[in-house]
């Protein structure tokens, strides 16, 4: 299959397009840039030039495709609503280009939006349409073109990691550097799940090669990892104090990353593992990574 692919320069798109190729697909990969045509090229994958919010190119790169990964997201979270939006046009035009074909376009969201209410385990099969959470434009987006002929899946990820980066734990990491003390809310017992790198790109796959028509699959390994674990290693990577801060101390420490840094997220992979046949393989958890990390850069 000959799989268009956003995002394929970045830190999970990178592992999948080397997963397609090691189960003997072909890429057509988007890239913005001739340092990133040139990453690619290395690689033995054919660059197409574009970027997200080149919505023509994006048509044309899925009209040239048998299939479509859509794993490109511009994480300026400063802007969270504007780059959700970014992402719901893109997913409409790459849909525009598949429609009638029955192709499959696999697209990426947040476990968040399979939890009914915050604290509750996340399930492949919860979908509301008018979650609060911003990416799911990107979800209603997809039901939408599941149901103009492209067999369209969704792939929603927790945090996602290895020893160099962990989702939006590398922005609290940043804080922590910056400011002298790695910090949780309250008693630090909140959740967020976790998978390394090399255990998302096979459910991505997986999804194009037998998800079925609006299927959602949850790429999980660790249910739930307490924030306060996090900060605790955190702490003693930089070698500083762990604190617990009040919610109103927390809008002033985190930033932009308050509005996650409270949250309970806990999210399953049961239906997934069932599913897909697919099962985590890596021994390292989130907690490892940042155990192993060089603390000693940036």
């Amino acid at each position: 299959m000959r799989v268009f692919v956003t995002g394929a320069t970045g830190f999970i798109g990178t592992e999948v397009i080397r997963d397609l190729i090691r189960a003997g697909h072909t890429v057509l990969a988007l890239s913005r840039s001739d340092q990133g045509t040139a990453t690619l090229a290395s690689a033995g994958v054919e660059a197409h030039r574009g970027d997200l919010e080149d919505l023509d190119s994006l048509r044309r790169g899925a009209a040239a495709s048998d299939g479509v990964i859509h794993c490109g997201f511009i994480h300026d979270f400063t802007r969270f609503l504007e780059v959700c939006e970014v992402d719901r046009r893109a997913i409409e035009a790459m849909g525009d280009a598949l429609a009638g074909s029955e192709r499959p376009f696999v697209i990426t969201s947040g476990t968040g939006m399979g939890a009914k209410v915050p604290g509750q385990l996340a399930t492949e099969d919860e979908f509301d349409p008018n979650h609060p959470n911003p990416r799911t434009g990107s979800e209603v987006a997809a039901e939408a073109i599941a149901s103009r002929g492209v067999r369209v899946t969704v792939v929603r990820l927790p945090q996602v990691h290895d020893t160099k980066k962990q989702g939006i734990v590398t922005t609290a990491i940043e804080i922590a550097r910056a400011k002298g003390v790695a910090a949780y809310v309250g008693d630090g017992l909140n959740r967020w799940p976790a998978v390394h790198v090399l255990d998302v790109a096979p459910v991505y796959r997986l999804a194009l090669e037998k998800g079925p028509n609006r299927a959602r699959y949850h790429a999980v390994a660790e249910e739930g990892v307490t924030a306060k674990a996090i900060a605790e290693a955190i702490g003693r990577g930089l070698k500083i104090p762990t604190r617990s801060l009040t919610t109103e101390e927390a809008a002033g420490h985190f930033g932009w990353l308050a509005m996650f840094a409270g949250l309970d997220m806990p999210a399953s992979s049961t239906l997934t593992q069932e599913r897909l046949g697919w099962h985590p393989t890596q021994k390292a958890g989130m907690i490892d990574d940042l155990d192993n990390m060089n603390w000693s850069g940036g």
